[in-house]
C-alpha cells in the first residue's frame, strides 16, 4: 500500500504559483482512508490543492491539531469543497477557552487567535465532530497521538506569549488540545505535526506509545521551535539522533534558526516542507 503526503499550507510556497501563509495543512491519501490533517489559515488551501490536482470529494476524514485560527480557519474552504457530511476529529478542548497571543505585539495587546467559527456553522458545511482526548485509530495504520504527556524536561511547554482564557482570567496555554496524526510503515512511523506545542520529542514519545511501533521513519510539520535558545534546539537534535529519524521535514513554526542548525546537524535526513511539498511513503 502506499501513501502519499501532500502540504496544502506552509509558511513557504514550494513550487512556482502557489500560496505560503502562516499555517499548516497535510493531506494523507491512502488506499485505505484520505484524511486531511488541518486546514491552514484559509488562504492557500483550495488554491493549493488545485495546483497539486487535488481532489476533495475523496476526503474521508479530517483531523484538527489544536484551535488556532492558523490550523483551522480553512475549514470551510474544505468543508465546501468536500461537500459531503465528514467526520472532524479533535479535542474537547476545541471552542473551550478563549486563545490569545501577544508575540510581536509593540504594545501589551492581545490578539484572538482561537477557531474563528461556530460548531454550528461548520455543522452546517457537513462537518459531524468527534472531540476527545483519546487516541483515534482511524485505519489499521492511521491514528491519532490523542492528549500528549510531558516526558522531556529540557522542552517548553508553552510559550509566555501565548495565552487562554480560564474564566475570567488569562493563563499561559499549555495545549492540552495539541494531538500528532501517525502513519504505521514498514519503514517505521511517519508523524505529522500541526505545531507540536506539546513539543517535538514528547510528540513523537506518544506516537510510538499508541503504535506499538519504536522506529520512526519520517516527522513532517511544524516543530515550534521558533524562540527556542540554541541549549534546546540542539537537545532537540540530540534526541532525533538518538531515535534514528530517517527523515524531517519541518515546516510552519519551527524557525529558520531551528532549522539551519537541524540541516547543518542531520544532513540528507533534513529538508524543508512547503506548501505544494508532496513527500511519498510507501508501505
Amino acid at each position: 500500500m502506499e501513501y502519499r503526503i501532500s502540504t496544502l499550507a506552509e509558511n513557504t510556497a514550494g513550487v512556482p504559483r502557489a500560496i505560503g501563509e502562516w499555517g499548516f495543512s497535510a493531506l494523507v491519501e491512502t488506499e485505505e482512508m484520505n484524511v486531511l490533517y488541518d486546514t491552514g489559515d484559509g488562504l492557500g488551501i483550495v488554491h493549493n490543492a488545485e495546483l497539486l490536482e487535488v481532489d476533495f470529494a475523496k476526503i474521508d476524514k479530517i483531523v484538527i491539531s489544536h484551535s488556532h485560527f492558523d490550523h483551522t480557519e480553512g475549514l470551510p474552504q474544505a468543508l465546501k469543497k468536500i461537500k459531503k457530511e465528514i467526520e472532524v476529529i479533535a479535542a474537547p478542548d476545541l471552542w473551550t477557552g478563549e486563545k490569545y497571543s501577544t508575540r510581536g505585539r509593540l504594545k501589551p495587546e492581545r490578539r484572538y487567535i482561537s477557531i474563528p467559527y461556530t460548531r454550528p456553522y461548520l455543522e452546517g458545511l457537513g462537518a459531524k465532530f468527534t472531540l476527545t482526548r483519546e487516541p483515534v485509530k482511524l485505519t489499521n495504520n492511521i491514528m491519532t497521538t490523542g492528549e500528549i504527556p510531558i516526558i522531556t524536561d529540557f522542552e517548553k511547554i508553552g510559550e509566555d506569549y501565548l495565552w487562554h482564557k480560564v474564566g475570567d482570567k488569562l493563563e499561559l496555554d499549555d495545549f492540552p488540545d495539541d494531538r500528532a496524526l501517525v502513519i504505521n510503515t514498514d519503514n517505521g512511523l511517519v508523524v505529522i505535526l500541526g505545531c507540536a506545542h506539546r513539543c517535538l520529542i514528547n510528540s513523537l514519545y506518544q506516537a510510538q506509545k499508541v503504535s506499538g511501533v519504536k522506529q520512526i521513519d519520517t516527522v513532517i510539520g511544524g516543530c515550534h521551535l521558533v524562540d527556542a535558545p540554541e541549549e534546546r534546539i540542539m537537545k532537540t537534535i540530540a534526541a532525533l539522533k538518538e531515535l534514528d529519524v530517517k527523515h524531517i521535514g519541518v515546516s510552519h513554526c519551527t524557525g529558520l534558526r531551528a532549522a539551519s542548525m537541524m540541516a547543518h546537524e542531520l544532513g540528507d535526513r533534513f529538508f524543508f516542507n512547503m506548501a505544494c511539498t508532496r513527500y511519498p511513503v510507501k508501505k
